[in-house]
């Protein structure tokens, strides 16, 4: 009875009628937040965002050639890096700046925009006729959508606190699986004359552009997407006492007074000083370097030729290990992920799969060695282990950084958390494509020649952020039980 008394207490007098937030509020206090519908919002919403994102590992190496810029076969590898740097470099720039907008006038209106972003600049990437449009593009995508950000705040916020863990559980896995699906259908639809010659005749349209097919594939999703956005809740409040609804809950349900709340709220720290918060963004930041590099370096060694260390792939090739892979993480993250996670911790399980990492990645150069259908079976299997591990490291590094805040400081902290990972994925795939191509001229070198350079270049960036993570360096301040994220509840 007294639980009935406080509810109906809260919607009579704290939430107010035509405020959004108050309606998000109100339907966490009468438990009716967790549905079909939001968790649905997520993964659409997150999955156009990760497409673009490396969608054109696959056929980097081809489109490049294409435009003719290379002067070697060597150097196309490092042409590739840049391009595919662009569009982190342009989301490091303005991630801080869509957070703040997203705070001041709703996580929709941002979102609406960042998915319009993909439908305009994917396209006008799957056109590009030379590699600076192509730069160019990327790098207007990176900095025009900016949803991912609040949208980690949104995953906080639609759902009551202990359900919190799902929604950034499905926020992790969407994010997570685009980034698989995304370059399968890079290498499935790239070159549609060439693969499917019946469909797409050549000297047609599609011949002329032969990398607009999975572009223009990611902005009808996109289209579909910002449609349905129409109907997404928003969470940000629209009058002027926005936080009294949330004080009021306290002070009703707690017998607390508003004295306390009021005195809480004073006591917000400096992001910045919070060293769970930092620590565990810098070795996330080091992670996702290691993570985008190993990306980029995969699909440009899969297409590289035989005497470069490579596997001599087609897209078509990497279309298919990827998508094997993404089938795999699906099932992994559904159904192991939350009991080992569990059982383990995210430190501890973070560390096992650093550690597990690191000689599956140096074995990559020996599978090379293999052909026909011993080579396809092994691939598929290292290439599903790597992103089964990968995706653990950094669903686990995710879930740390939330519980190391308050709620009401998570969007400020996944701001920042966004800016810092974006400079560093900004470096990955740079980098990668520059140490990809000099290790491809060194095939002969006496000390770990060729490919043998750059996977142990990856490790050792790996190795870095498992020592991290194996040293008190991600110790977690103390919470109380309601304050602790789970990622399935």
């Amino acid at each position: 009875m007294e639980d009935e008394n406080v509810r109906d207490a809260l919607l009579k007098k704290n939430y107010y009628e035509n405020c959004p937030g108050c309606k998000v509020d109100k339907a966490k206090d009468l438990k009716t937040d967790v549905s079909f519908r939001n968790l649905f919002n997520i993964w659409t919403v997150v999955i156009c965002s990760s497409l673009p994102v490396s969608s054109l590992f696959p056929y980097l190496y081809f489109m490049i050639r294409d435009f003719n810029i290379a002067e070697r076969e060597e150097d196309i590898s490092a042409y590739a890096g840049y391009l595919g740097s662009a569009f982190m470099f342009g989301r490091s720039l303005t991630s801080l700046v869509w957070g703040v907008v997203a705070d001041r006038y709703g996580r929709k209106p941002v979102v609406i925009f960042g998915v319009i972003s993909v439908i305009i600049f994917n396209i006008l990437f799957g056109l590009s006729t030379s590699f600076w449009m192509a730069v160019a593009t990327r790098f207007f995508l990176g900095c025009l959508n900016g949803s991912l950000g609040p949208m980690k705040a949104y995953c906080s916020e639609i759902f009551r606190e202990e359900k919190q863990g799902l929604g950034l559980s499905t926020l992790s896995a969407a994010w997570g699986i685009g980034l698989i699906i995304g370059p399968a259908l890079g290498g499935y639809l790239a070159q549609p004359a060439v693969k499917y010659p019946h469909l797409f005749p050549k000297e047609s349209f599609w011949d002329k552009f032969p990398y607009f097919l999975p572009s223009l594939s990611i902005s009808a999703f996109a289209f579909v997407v910002v449609i349905a956005c129409i109907w997404l809740p928003e969470t940000l409040h629209n009058h002027p006492l926005s936080n009294e609804s949330i004080d009021d809950a306290e002070a009703l349900g707690t017998g607390n007074n508003r004295n306390d709340a009021d005195k809480s709220i004073q006591k917000d720290e400096n992001l910045f000083l919070n060293w769970p918060l930092m620590s565990s963004i810098t070795v996330y930041c080091i992670f996702s370097l290691y993570d985008v590099s190993y990306q980029e370096v995969f699909s440009l060694w899969a297409v590289s030729p035989r005497r470069l260390g490579g596997l001599d792939f087609t897209t078509d090739n990497v279309g298919d290990v990827l998508a094997i892979s993404g089938i795999g993480l699906i099932v992994y993250q559904l159904s192991l992920y939350p009991s080992l996670e569990r059982v383990f911790g995210p430190i501890r399980f973070s560390c096992i799969s650093g550690v597990l990492s690191i000689p599956l990645l140096q074995s990559y150069p020996f599978i090379a060695m293999l052909s026909g259908m011993t080579l396809y079976l092994v691939i598929n299997i290292a290439s599903l282990l790597k992103n089964v591990l990968s995706m653990t490291i950094v669903t686990c590094l995710f879930i740390l950084q939330n519980r190391a805040v308050e709620q009401h400081q998570r969007g400020a902290a996944n701001g920042i958390s966004m800016t810092a990972m974006s400079l560093f994925k900004a470096i990955g795939p740079a980098g990668g494509g520059a140490v990809l191509a000099w290790s491809q001229k060194r095939m002969h070198a006496s000390f770990l020649p060729g490919t043998h350079m750059v996977f142990f270049i990856l490790n050792v960036a790996g190795g870095l952020g498992v020592l991290l993570i194996f040293t008190p360096f991600l110790r977690q301040k103390k919470t109380t039980p309601s304050e602790q994220l789970v990622t399935v509840t």
